[in-house]
């Protein structure tokens, strides 16, 4: 009978752990709720901004999510990717209304930071003595040189 008890704890413990490493999509609540909360350590926003803010990701949140389930059950069509894009570009401009003059300003780096990957721990960074700045450009840089034009023809 020991054993019995000792068995099914092993196989309850074993699933356990199996659940809580599957990757989980977080819901729109709380995929809004962490972007009020990022925005709000950045921008300082107020109640009736946060509350217009939730709305609005919250909404692109669950519209993107669905769109993602469909992707994932093969039912997708062509134009998702771009109701996808859509909805992030309507929501940051709507957001982008919401804000004030030096918020406005602070957001735009905000999602210029977004877009280009790079997180505002990383940028913040310290560098050691001696250390160059990292020099990023449009691009202008990835064109290939101009053609040398032909000396003396």
């Amino acid at each position: 009978m020991k054993k019995i008890i000792f068995l099914f704890l092993i196989v309850i413990g074993i699933s356990g752990l199996a659940n809580a490493q599957q990757n989980k999509m977080p819901t729109p609540d709380e995929i809004a709720k962490k972007n009020v909360e990022d925005l709000d350590k950045r921008l300082k926003l107020n109640a009736t901004q946060k509350s217009v803010i939730y709305r609005f990701t919250f909404s692109q949140a669950k519209e993107q999510a669905d769109l993602i389930k469909r992707q994932q059950a093969g039912t997708s069509r062509d134009e998702d990717v771009d109701i996808f894009y859509k909805l992030q570009n309507e929501t940051s401009k709507n957001i982008r209304n919401v804000l004030k003059g030096e918020q406005q300003a602070e957001y735009d780096k905000i999602i210029e930071e977004r877009l280009s990957g790079k997180s505002a721990k990383a940028k913040n960074k310290k560098k050691k003595k001696g250390e160059e700045e990292e020099v990023e450009s449009d691009i202008k840089g990835l064109l290939s040189a101009p053609p040398l034009e032909k000396q003396n023809q």
